[in-house]
């Protein structure tokens, strides 16, 4: 169960090196969690395994990115995004994320696997300023709409650019 945690201005920021790993069941579970993974969400292994992996879910982060995560790796495809964690003690870590299907030998999906690395600043700064506009458009359009005033937010940034999500993502 998720804790109510108030988030602060710490941060923590990943070294070159590090590579957070985690597993999840289809249902967003974590099944596996490396030590990296241990280390900034400050949780320990046992508080992690067999949670929902939302546990670390920042509120900085719109609903309409993780929609687009999950719609996207529930379909099989791979993700790529940037996504601000939040750690047990509030404080937060950035993270550029690649997550992929796990799947049988007959296709189907049973579980994701994620590997995070340190992004550079200027994408995360980049990304903050996206992230905050879409947040804005959910907070005005209201619970039930605000996964669609999010995406709308990202969808006229992309148009704007003239860039699909992918392209955006590897250009920052």
């Amino acid at each position: 169960m998720k804790r109510a945690i108030t988030p602060s201005t710490v941060e923590r920021t990943m070294r070159d090196d590090d590579f957070i790993v985690s597993k999840t069941s289809p249902k967003g579970i974590i099944t596996y969690c490396n030590p990296v993974f241990v280390e900034f969400s400050g949780y320990t292994e046992e508080e992690l395994l067999g949670v929902q992996h939302n546990i670390i879910r920042h509120p900085d982060i719109p609903r309409a990115a993780f929609a687009l995560v999950w719609d996207t790796i529930a379909a099989g495809k791979e993700m790529f995004a940037y996504v601000k964690n939040l750690s047990k003690d509030g404080g937060f870590y950035w993270v550029f994320a690649h997550i992929t299907p796990d799947v049988d030998i007959h296709g189907h999906i049973t579980g994701y696997t994620s590997v995070r690395r340190c992004p550079r600043r200027q994408a995360v700064d980049t990304i903050a300023t996206v992230y905050a506009q879409m947040l804005a458009a959910e907070a005005q359009a209201g619970p039930r709409q605000a996964i669609a005033a999010g995406t709308q937010v990202l969808t006229e940034l992309l148009d704007a650019r003239e860039m699909r999500y992918e392209e955006l993502v590897f250009s920052l």
